[in-house]
């Protein structure tokens, strides 16, 4: 494992998420003469191209046809190769869906699929480019690892375990210029394991990908505001879900909501309510991201507080819980 990946104050703010992967990558192969990069004619926008100009040997650009670039990616792996693909998530989950599910996850190929502008960051190029269900695809393909960085140095992170661990990877970050929550790589970062960024014992909200900063400062304002105490989850593993940190904060503070830039169905907030159905346990819970519909057109910022996935929704959203009236008592045997 490479040392932690460290930026000035003044870096962090000019180098977006997909910028840190694109050195994550160079680093990488660097290290490893197996790792190969592809796109489909995107290699600017995903910031692969600094890989491009490094080892123009291992740079692939198959044009725009992403169902080539994914059948192409599971040959080089047959090969021996670790691919890097980059595209945009809304072309990699759906546009080239077949082949991600026959030619990479089906042959469990160690394809690693890096899904640039996901959720609805690349707001203003409209619905063809808002990847609002791409989770809801990825998450129910057998041998596919699904990741969802926070941040920068967790996107760093998701890259280092992927090219570490065989099989298919899903690892999904945003287009611009996210929050940074760790001050480095080297927080501890493991595949499967939720991070706690906020203690709590009144309500639990559970996050992924940029709606983490979200609630981490929807947290901080309601513990002044109102003197909540909200704890607040990081979930960057989708598959495999921790699915031990989503029973404790049942269990512990009875009251839970969920936060991400997808729909509602099929993402982070559905994965969670799976393992509350199966747990038996009962509790308040509640889903925000997009309400099944095709998100409006405009800055990222502002579609999220439309969808009420900011941190004035999520406060609103924490404030309506808390006032709802359920069975809190310690019997769970009715709930069973």
């Amino acid at each position: 494992m490479a040392k932690g990946l460290v930026y000035t104050a003044v870096d962090s703010t000019e180098l977006s998420t997909a910028e840190y992967y694109g050195k994550a990558l160079v680093e990488l192969g660097e290290q490893h003469p197996d790792v190969v990069a592809l796109t489909a004619d995107l290699g600017k926008s995903t910031k692969i191209g600094e890989f491009m100009k490094r080892f123009p040997e291992r740079f692939f650009n198959v044009g725009i046809a992403e169902q080539n670039l994914f059948g192409v990616a599971a040959g080089m792996a047959k090969a021996g190769l670790v691919p890097f693909v980059s595209t945009f998530a809304q072309f990699a989950a759906l546009r080239a869906g077949d082949q991600l599910s026959t030619d990479i996850c089906y042959q469990n190929a160690n394809v690693k699929v890096i899904a640039t502008h996901a959720g609805t960051s690349f707001g203003q190029a409209g619905s063809t480019h808002h990847a609002i269900s791409d989770l809801g695809v990825v998450r129910s393909l057998p041998n596919l690892t699904v990741i969802v960085p926070a941040d920068s140095f967790e996107t760093v992170n998701a890259i280092r375990l992927a090219y570490e661990t065989a099989g298919p990877f899903y690892i999904r970050i945003n287009r611009g210029f996210d929050h940074l929550l760790y001050p480095s790589s080297d927080y501890g970062f493991e595949l499967g394991r939720a991070v706690t960024l906020h203690e709590g014992t009144d309500i639990t909200v559970i996050a992924c990908g940029s709606c983490a900063y979200q609630a981490l400062t929807a947290a901080q304002f309601l513990r002044q505001a109102d003197g909540l105490s909200v704890r607040v989850i990081n979930m960057p593993t989708i598959k495999p879900l921790d699915a031990d940190a989503v029973t404790q904060a049942v269990a512990e503070t009875r009251r839970v909501i969920t936060a991400e830039d997808h729909n509602v169905i099929g993402g982070l907030g559905s994965a969670v309510a799976e393992v509350v159905a199966a747990s038996g346990k009962g509790c308040a819970f509640r889903r925000l991201g997009i309400a099944d519909h095709f998100a409006p057109i405009g800055l990222h910022e502002d579609i999220l507080s439309i969808e009420g996935v900011d941190s004035n929704g999520i406060v609103a959203a924490i404030r309506e819980v808390m006032g709802a009236d359920f069975e809190e008592d310690e019997n769970w045997e009715d709930e069973v």
